[in-house]
């Protein structure tokens, strides 16, 4: 299995990448927004991978975070989701939104993705909101994870001096993920349950994108408290 791959941009095609590994061209498919993320013609770069295998079909799926490669493997879990419908919902929403998509059971947003309908769309949302406070709190671990990793230049090997390219840097979430993964602990810390905390934390960062962890905690407070 080929989790990861790092090297060289062949080429870019309308929703796949080739990539050079030290002489040998990797054929990875990827979604509009990680193809609009890339960097151009013979730059390094750095992708996560999941391989679909079938008696008469090898392919590989590429995604620019850990979060991503998630969310794909567990919408492609879902009856009904293939990779390509899988792909073009991340395409559209992107790792964190579909997560926040899912946690306030906003099918219509998922919806909007290409080639996906409406019970399809209701059917991701009932699979997978119980899974959601798990992955969205991942993107926090992940995103010091990542800050941590070093650049592009310093893991690609080249066997001859070639000019320097454009470097590609390595993908880190918006800051946003881990204050939403350090609120939803936060509150399940109070005594709120994960999902009510997956929901309040989610909603309260798609009303105010670059809050931080405080004030998450104190939107998420408001939208649990009692009503009356």
């Amino acid at each position: 299995m080929i989790g990861k791959l790092t090297g060289i941009i062949d080429y870019i095609g309308t929703d796949h990448v080739m990539i050079d590994v030290r002489g040998v061209g990797y054929i990875v498919h990827i979604n509009e927004r990680t193809r609009m993320s890339l960097p151009g013609q013979g730059a390094p770069v750095s992708l996560y991978t999941d391989m679909l295998v079938r008696e008469d079909l090898m392919q590989l799926f590429g995604f620019s975070s850990l979060l991503e490669k998630e969310w794909y493997r567990l919408l492609i879990s879902v009856q009904g989701i293939g990779s390509k419908a899988a792909m073009a919902v991340l395409g559209t929403l992107g790792p964190e939104a579909t997560g926040r998509a899912i946690a306030l059971g906003d099918w219509n947003a998922v919806k909007a993705a290409p080639g996906v309908g409406p019970k399809i769309a209701q059917r991701v949302v009932n699979e997978l909101k119980d899974k959601a406070p798990a992955v969205m709190a991942m993107g926090g671990t992940l995103a010091k994870t990542l800050a941590e990793a070093p650049q592009m230049d310093e893991v690609i090997e080249t066997d001859a001096p070639a000019p320097k390219p454009r470097v590609a840097k390595a993908p880190v979430p918006k800051p946003n993920a881990s204050a939403e993964a350090e609120a939803m602990s936060a509150l399940q810390n109070l005594g709120y349950s994960p999902s009510d905390a997956v929901q309040a934390v989610a909603q309260s960062a798609q009303d105010a994108p670059e809050a931080d962890t405080s004030a998450l905690i104190r939107a998420a407070l408001k939208l649990l408290a009692p009503k009356g």
